[in-house]
């Protein structure tokens, strides 16, 4: 009897779930369909068109920096955390409470935060390059905590392997763990990366909200989802703000696509 209940919870669990998360697709594209006009992409915003391109290429930029800086810190620290350091270090235990406390507080006050110390103190001004760095600091317990989770699932009797053959403990590192690892490593990369893609408060604090496509890392713009917040707030462009929602639905579901495909794939590639 009892299982059954708890049968019955599970599939009503799974259908709110889903129908949750179809109710909020079907809504958004819905809504935002119809209004998907060209002038939407008109190279530079004005407000007759408000253009999406200039925001959706600011996207892109936001997206690429954070990850080229993000990316490095992150994989090496989740390295040194699993491959180096003792694990009666108390310095670890230490830096995996502030990575666990930093992946729990709220994107706000990343923003509170950057724009007080990137915006104000080092007067980066609202730019490209504050935003940036600030969603650095927000990403990175993610791409640490998920590196270490890869590292974790590699078995110690292939590390052991390695180093009775004779390799090193870099080689075994890059040519015996890393590959194994990489599937892991990189889900979490790519989902650090959607969560950039729709980030609002952190940006707003630190980016501004200028239409203007940045020209260079001290000019201020906005990202889609900013863009989308900006228009839905003002009252006078909500169909324009649903059509935006409806692209960053289908950016979300692409970065998910490709981090589900590149998984199989590599996982695919190392068990060969």
């Amino acid at each position: 009897m009892s299982s059954k209940v708890m049968k019955s919870f599970i599939y009503l669990a799974a259908v709110l779930t889903f129908g949750s998360l179809f109710f909020i697709i079907g809504f958004i594209l819905i809504k935002g369909l119809p209004h998907l006009t060209p002038s939407l992409f008109s190279w530079k915003y004005t407000t007759n068109n408000v253009s999406l391109l200039p925001a959706l290429l600011t996207t892109f930029m936001v997206v690429g920096l954070t990850l080229l800086i993000a990316t490095p810190i992150g994989v090496f620290t989740g390295f040194y955390l699993i491959e180096y350091a003792k694990k009666s270090n108390k310095v670890v235990g230490l830096i995996r409470m502030a990575t666990d406390t930093l992946a729990a507080i709220p994107s706000i006050v990343y923003g509170l935060f950057g724009m007080l110390f990137f915006v104000t103190f080092l007067q980066f001004q609202y730019s490209l390059l504050a935003g940036v760095l600030t969603a650095v600091m927000m990403i990175l317990p993610l791409i640490i905590r998920s590196t270490e989770e890869a590292l974790l699932s590699v078995s110690d009797s292939l590390r052991q392997a390695s180093f009775g053959l004779g390799a090193g403990k870099l080689r075994t590192i890059f040519k015996v763990v890393l590959p194994v690892a990489m599937p892991g490593i990189l889900s979490g990369v790519i989902l650090a990366s959607g969560r950039v893609v729709g980030e609002t408060a952190a940006l707003m604090y630190t980016m501004g909200t200028s239409t203007n496509l940045p020209d260079s890392l001290f000019s201020s713009g906005r990202t889609l989802a900013l863009h989308m917040y900006v228009l839905s707030s003002e009252g006078q462009h909500v169909n324009e703000s649903y059509a935006t929602g409806v692209i960053l639905i289908l950016i979300v579901l692409i970065i998910n696509g490709v981090s589900t495909y590149l998984s199989s794939r590599l996982t695919k590639e190392t068990i060969k």
